[in-house]
């Protein structure tokens, strides 16, 4: 049927704007049963709180409640919710308590509209954010689709920065007159999606070492989802908030209880040390929702009150790390590392970082993902990871969704398709 519609003037978002991949990978994983998706960074669903969230949402429409937690709520956040937030970060690994202040938080719909609301708040079009390379494919995108230039810090081959990469990197773009739109540094610094690995302390050391000596105090934002989703113990290396190498700079640290509590909640959160960044985001979130989900911060605020959070994260943790080694188990036993294909056992985290031999071709549109897509299994490709557009020869594996039989028999056509690939680089090379 013709439409009818008028045709409407969009502005410069509108008219370039596309919808995410992760949006397209999200609806093929939750459409086709027969699709087993490594794809989508889903958590299990035999791992969500079911009980702790039926008891206190039981709790909380009783009634006569001070604080109605069906009634709209502040938009910074619900304030116990905010310290007892900062009282859990702060007794994490060689963290300083003095670093946490409930008055620099705000609540967030999960850490992603955190971070979009930070960027929006300090960018405009045409300006640039250094990134990790691999580094998070759905940020990506967003700093595109609000026409930002991700540019790639130099990193080695499992994704560990390179100090020296870094500090010519920002002399090109002085070269080039474009200190002036530099705005921020992104780093996933906890079990990295996609590389899986952490920062080490040294590796956040030099970073900020490289950004003073060169002259760039620019905002320094670190991702920490996955944090708590450790499987034999956190990682040791404090946040940004605690080490002195980074009180120069603005920092926001960004946390979530989605993919560590129940991701359906959606609540994150950000810890910011700019007063004046900060009301910027609270001005921003204002005008988009007044607010987040009062309801489900009452919840999580509820289970951290009761000392039950830990309980549940050692659970949470022991399960992802059995599903990690189902997972890595499976590509070994299949002989993936037989054809030439790299990667480590993550210590961490839902996500596993593969490499194929340099030259193969994992794209979306290539022969090997269209062929994958055929057998029934579904990855992320390298490229959506790199800010530059290449790691062709990478693949970004999620071990989080499908139960352990599920994840052998996805892994298994994952690595048919890989001899396959295989076979035919040899065929072509002879």
């Amino acid at each position: 049927m013709a439409s009818s519609e008028t045709a409407l003037s969009f502005s410069r978002l509108g008219r370039e704007i596309a919808s995410p991949v992760i949006v397209d990978l999200m609806a093929r994983a939750l459409a086709n049963s027969d699709l087993l998706s490594l794809a989508a960074g889903f958590t299990d669903n035999v791992a969500l709180p079911r009980g702790l969230v039926g008891r206190f949402a039981a709790e909380l429409t009783q009634g006569g409640l001070d604080d109605e937690p069906l009634q709209y709520g502040q938009n910074q956040g619900r304030s116990r919710l905010r310290e007892l937030s900062c009282q859990y970060l702060a007794a994490q690994p060689g963290e300083c308590a003095e670093a946490f202040d409930p008055a620099a938080m705000f609540i967030s719909n999960g850490s992603q509209q955190a971070l979009y609301l930070a960027v929006q708040a300090l960018c405009d079009p045409g300006d640039i954010v250094l990134v990790e390379e691999p580094s998070y494919f759905v940020c990506l995108e967003m700093l595109r689709g609000l026409g930002l230039r991700p540019i790639g810090i130099p990193c080695e081959g499992d994704g560990a920065i390179q100090a020296d990469g870094l500090a010519e990197l920002l002399r090109e773009l002085d070269s080039a007159g474009e200190r002036s739109k530099v705005k921020a540094i992104y780093l996933v610094s906890y079990f990295c999606n996609p590389s899986s690995r952490s920062l080490s302390l040294g590796e956040k050391r030099a970073i900020a070492r490289v950004l003073l000596d060169v002259g760039y105090e620019i905002p320094v934002i670190e991702d920490a989802a996955y944090r708590e989703l450790y499987f034999d113990a956190p990682h040791p290396a404090p946040s940004i908030l605690s080490m002195p190498e980074f009180a120069p700079f603005p920092k926001l640290y960004l946390g979530t209880y989605t993919k560590p509590f129940a991701t359906g909640l959606k609540i994150g959160y950000g810890c910011c040390t700019h007063s004046e960044w900060l009301e910027k985001i609270l001005c921003i979130k204002g005008h988009q929702d007044f607010g987040s989900a009062h309801f489900s911060q009452a919840i999580i605020e509820r289970v951290l009150d009761a000392g039950l959070f830990q309980d549940h994260l050692a659970f949470i943790q022991k399960h992802y790390a059995e599903k990690a080694f189902v997972l890595d188990h499976a590509l070994r036993e299949g002989g993936l590392r037989e054809v030439g294909w790299k990667w480590h056992q993550p210590a961490g985290g839902l996500i596993f970082w593969l490499r194929a031999p340099e030259g193969s071709d994992l794209r979306m549109e290539s022969v090997f993902c269209k062929g994958c897509i055929e057998q029934g299994v579904l990855y992320v490709p390298g490229e959506l990871c790199s800010a530059s557009g290449g790691l062709w020869h990478c693949a970004r594996l999620s071990s989080g969704a499908l139960p352990p039989n599920k994840l052998r028999e996805a892994a298994g056509r994952f690595v048919a398709q890989a001899g396959v690939l295989a076979q035919s680089s040899g065929s072509s090379g002879s």
